[in-house]
């Protein structure tokens, strides 16, 4: 299974970012081969719009099964809901942090978007 992160940098030791299109990087974990990989998510950073879209599409394209972000708006999360990427958002931390909790079923799958469109 793969976990990709919205992340302020490129490893576990980064933070997770609360805004999931214009987060400088996506940390990705495969929870099978235990495997980390970051891609960058450097075009959406100053897009004028579309950044979710374009984000959640990497991430979709990333063969990811979960997404976790601080948080999501609904563009991007029925991108990722029709491509079959669960979105967990949460309130932060270190990404490490995050995994274990992942990993111990403590992080709560969202049910809808957690905020508006175009927020920051």
């Amino acid at each position: 299974m793969k976990v990709i992160f919205a992340a302020t940098g490129q490893d576990l030791d980064s933070s997770l970012d609360q805004r999931f299109g214009r987060c400088p990087y996506f940390v990705c974990y495969d929870t099978v081969t235990g495997e980390t990989s970051c891609i960058a998510n450097t075009r959406n950073l100053d897009a004028a719009q579309g950044a979710g879209v374009q984000a959640a599409t990497t991430v979709a394209d990333a063969g990811a099964d979960y997404a976790v972000c601080g948080h999501c708006g609904p563009k991007a999360f029925r991108v990722l809901q029709a491509a079959g990427v669960k979105v967990i958002c949460t309130a932060g931390g270190k990404l490490a942090d995050l995994l274990k909790d992942f990993e111990a079923g403590n992080l709560q799958e969202a049910t809808a978007a957690d905020v508006e469109g175009h927020w920051m």
